[in-house]
């Protein structure tokens, strides 16, 4: 019996803003590798599709990309604050429980034809954030750590 397997290395990158109140998802798809330009791409994005008259605070990991001066000159030009996470903490950024979500969804266990049906496949969850999936997303996405007191 032969499994099918998905093979070849295309590469497909999805840059996220979530509004933690509303649940909303903002993405900026793309083929290419990700760097300081799609960043600064993605805030003006955020920017524009939100509130463009409003600061605006952003929760980041620390990749070097979104560090650099080429970003923060971007982002205070469109009045928006970087918060940058500490090193390796996946589990206080949000974004990173939505990305698991969507691979469970998604790609888990399953076989896509071609690149255009795996991306489909990720745009399609992607844009039911608001509707389908909603329910689901609400308590994953809730912004509930645990604290702890000084020792």
């Amino acid at each position: 019996m032969w499994i099918k397997a998905p093979c070849g290395r295309e590469r497909f990158n999805a840059l996220g803003a979530l509004n933690v109140v509303t649940k909303e998802v903002i993405t900026l798809t793309h083929t290419g590798y990700i760097n300081s330009h799609s960043v600064c791409a993605r805030l003006q994005k955020l920017k524009t599709q939100t509130h463009p008259d409003l600061p605006i605070s952003v929760v980041l990991d620390n990749a070097r990309y979104q560090r650099c001066v080429l970003v923060q000159n971007v982002a205070a030009d469109l009045q928006i604050e970087l918060l940058f996470l500490p090193s390796y903490s996946p589990n206080l950024n949000l974004i990173e429980r939505l990305w698991k979500f969507v691979k469970k969804r998604c790609l888990y266990g399953r076989y896509h034809d071609n690149f255009a049906a795996f991306t489909a496949a990720i745009e399609t969850c992607l844009a039911q954030t608001q509707t389908t999936h909603f329910a689901a997303l609400h308590s994953l996405l809730a912004p509930h750590f645990q604290t702890f007191e000084k020792a």
